[in-house]
């Protein structure tokens, strides 16, 4: 039986009604993503027709999931909300610890040790609350999910942003910041704008080479890196329905890189053999009594440009293999072109690693055809130019593969096989002692991000993304430019030989097994569990509640910082060996900005500070200059250019801005979670009403915000610069605030108005 099988349950019984009820008052047919999204309405926002990019709604999700490095703080919040016990059923996942160095067993007996710490608090604080916890060595937030809590029509949040994955088994399931996932634990509305519709018609059917991995390249190609923001992706089609339940995983888990704020399939058949699979017969059977409630209306398929805001289609039957990168996800480069492409851009061509898996590509089927590859490399002597690693999903993945031998074939091509965790896909691979100084190189993997650093820390790292059977070929030659479909390879006894395609197992001909899933149920009743935080503790820190920003902090102001180009969440609150601060705001802070560039020297870490002159000033690293500011009384404000903020959900890169004295953040436009985030630990995310108006921006401005007493929705305020040589520049700036979230400014921050709310003092 499944996980929480009576609220499913419920859902399903009371789905149709609800549905029925949406089409009956919006007089149309609907889409899967509206079926979803009406049928999860909160009482605080009662049916009717919401405009799709502007009009602000409650939901209630059915449940919420959060990996350790974002549980910390997501769970320091909650503790603070005065609640005995999660709302919702809520889990937490020990995956992002493990750093990847020499292999399964000791990595992870390391990371079980360095981490006894934390992993210790997030145990005790989910007996204590009632979340379900995960320890480490049980997988990946996202494979987990996968297997044992998403279900077809359900609504889910998490506090990472590639929790769409659970849209391979036609969830809504959306990244979020921590301090959301408080909300619905703590029963209340959770606020999203009601997002845009982008419909994908996939068409023909996949063959060879090509996997569902190279349709969301694809797709990022097309839409760009900014191009799904604050839309949900619904893929349907014929080509839907013929792929296999985890590669609609894998789509819908890479739709983050478009920034999406989610993406699904509708429910078919290879969702019910994949639940069946995963012990959920149960859940399978009721969702097949309610199919017709699971999918879009047939009218919304078959005139797409009528029900959704933007309509692609792509013929998976001519889909090339493709690899995007370097250094962003949406560059994409079909497997032809590529050999061209480096020489062209001067991309290195050697590669010493390539890598498998993450929470993207670790299926059994991911495995099995990237198996099959070895195995031929094996039968035809060909021995690998490049170090191959493999990063299963989950224990039971883990398990079942060690079982039917792939394990074994993989290592007999030389591969090594990293702990049932993130690792090298967010950063926690030990590759190099010092990664700054690292020689230019390349890499190709099957993760979903490749951005600078991101990896193995080092800047001179260019990561490509593509096909787990893909990098497994590529591992053979050594080349970025090798070709699968066409290129030869040279075995041990110098005979030229072409590799087939790759073959596999949508689910494994025995069934999964597992020993050990490694589950732990909480305790029946917490209320007695005493949650200790050592006050000398390096990795954990009790919150204090931010003060609330009123109108004198944003007068005035000095610019923290002006940043240049691409601005991610990994550029503001880098990931890698700053991840065991995750549960400690004043040591994690140190990271703040740190990697992004200045726009007034082209340098990382080194920004001007007016505190001690307004002539002469100091340049310090970005979070000293903070807190420099802060320490004086002086309120500082952040600029940057497009789609900022983009990547990871984690609420780290605004609570620290937060933390070392920063007000505001005005930029070109946001990624959508980075922008809630902001707005939930009490922030101003304001975007430039014309764009150009960045340039008139000068290091040693003060700079004020004006109106913004009398904030409210939907008026914009005006950023007043006061020149170094007594001139002066104003112009507007837009915000997305409705009241409820002017309401979070006002009281200093989302959790702020929650205690108010609730009577904590």
């Amino acid at each position: 039986m499944a996980f929480d099988i009576d609220m499913i349950t419920k859902h399903y019984e009371t789905l149709a009604a609800r549905v029925d009820a949406a089409k009956a008052h919006l007089s149309r047919p609907l889409t899967l993503s509206e079926k979803i999204l009406y049928s999860h309405l909160h009482e605080d926002s009662p049916i009717q027709d919401f405009e799709r990019g502007k009009n602000y709604v409650f939901f209630a999700p059915d449940r919420v999931a959060m990996q350790d490095a974002t549980a910390q703080m997501a769970l320091l919040q909650f503790m603070m909300a005065g609640k005995k016990k999660v709302a919702v059923p809520s889990t937490v996942h020990c995956d992002h610890l493990i750093q990847a160095k020499v292999g399964a067993g000791e990595d992870l007996k390391i990371a079980n040790d360095v981490n006894s710490e934390v992993f210790g608090f997030l145990e005790s604080v989910s007996d204590k609350f009632g979340c379900g916890f995960w320890k480490p060595g049980a997988g990946i937030i996202h494979q987990v999910v996968l297997e044992n809590y998403a279900f077809p029509g359900g609504m889910m949040i998490g506090t990472d942003s590639h929790t769409p994955n659970a849209g391979g088994l036609g969830m809504v399931a959306i990244g979020v910041g921590g301090a959301d996932a408080v909300d619905v634990m703590a029963g209340m509305g959770w606020e999203l704008k009601m997002p845009k519709l982008i419909g994908v018609k996939l068409t023909g059917k996949l063959s060879g080479w090509s996997t569902p991995k190279d349709v969301i390249l694809k797709v990022a190609g097309i839409l760009t890196a900014k191009g799904g923001t604050g839309a949900i992706v619904e893929y349907f089609g014929p080509g839907a329905i013929s792929m296999s339940c985890t590669g609609k995983g894998t789509i819908c888990n890479m739709g983050a890189e478009i920034g999406a704020t989610t993406s699904t399939f509708g429910y078919d058949d290879s969702m019910d053999r994949y639940l069946r699979a995963t012990g959920r017969a149960d859940i399978a059977d009721m969702a097949n009594g309610v199919k017709e409630y699971l999918t879009g209306d047939s009218e919304c398929y078959a005139d797409p440009d009528k029900y959704f805001d933007q309509v692609i289609e792509i013929d998976l039957s001519t889909l090339e293999p493709l690899l995007n990168g370097p250094f962003t996800p949406d560059l994409a480069t079909p497997v032809s072109e590529m050999a061209a492409a480096a020489e062209k851009n001067g991309w290195p061509t050697e590669l010493e690693y390539c890598l498998i898996g993450s929470c993207t590509n670790s299926s059994y089927e991911d495995i099995s055809r990237a198996a099959s590859i070895a195995q031929q490399a094996i039968d035809k002597g060909i021995k690998a130019k490049s170090q191959l690693t493999v990063t299963p999903g989950s224990e039971q993945v883990r398990y079942t593969i060690e079982r039917d031998g792939l394990i074994d074939i993989l290592e007999g091509m030389g591969a090594m096989v990293f702990a049932n965790a993130c690792g090298p896909c967010i950063g926690q691979w030990a590759r190099f002692n010092d990664p700054l100084n690292a020689p230019k190189n390349s890499i190709v993997h099957s993760f979903n991000r490749n951005f600078s650093k991101r990896a193995d820390g080092s800047p001179n790292t260019h990561a490509f993304v593509a096909s787990p059977e893909l990098v497994t070929a590529i591992a053979l030659s050594g080349k970025l430019g090798f070709n699968p479909l066409t290129d030869t390879l040279t075995n041990e006894n110098g005979e030229e030989v072409k590799l087939d395609p790759p073959t596999g197992y949508e689910l494994p001909p025995n069934g999964f097994d597992v020993k050990d899933a490694g589950y732990n149920a909480p305790a029946e009743d917490g209320e007695s569990i005493e949650i200790k935080v050592n006050p000398e503790s390096d990795r954990l820190q009790l919150l204090t509640p931010f003060t609330v920003i009123d109108e004198k902090q944003v007068t005035d102001m000095r610019v923290l910082l002006k940043a240049k180009g691409k601005c991610t969440t990994d550029h503001i609150s880098m990931a890698g060996p700053w991840l065991k601060y995750r549960g400690h705001l004043e040591n994690i802070s140190n990271n703040c900005f740190i990697g992004a560039i200045n726009a007034f020297n082209d340098q990382a870490n080194n920004v001007a500070n007016y505190v001690d002159s307004d002539t002469n000033p100091d340049f310090l690293p970005v979070p000293d200059s903070g807190r420099k500011y802060k320490a004086a009384g002086i309120g500082t404000i952040v600029f940057g250019e497009e789609n900022y903020g983009e990547g990871s959900s984690r609420e780290h890169a605004a609570m620290e801005p937060r933390h070392i004295g920063v007000k505001a953040v005005v930029v070109k436009s946001f990624a959508r979670i980075h922008e809630t985030n902001l707005k939930k630990q009490g922030m101003l995310a304001l975007t430039f009403d014309n764009v150009d108006d960045f340039d008139k921006i000068r290091q040693d401005d003060k700079v004020s915000i004006l109106g913004f007493n009398t904030m409210e929705r939907g008026k914009p305020l005006t950023i007043k610069l006061s020149h170094a040589d007594g001139t002066e520049d104003q112009f507007l700036v837009n915000h997305t605030y409705n009241e409820a979230q002017i309401g979070w400014v006002r009281a200093g921050s989302a959790l702020n108005k929650i205690r108010q709310d609730m009577g904590v003092a």
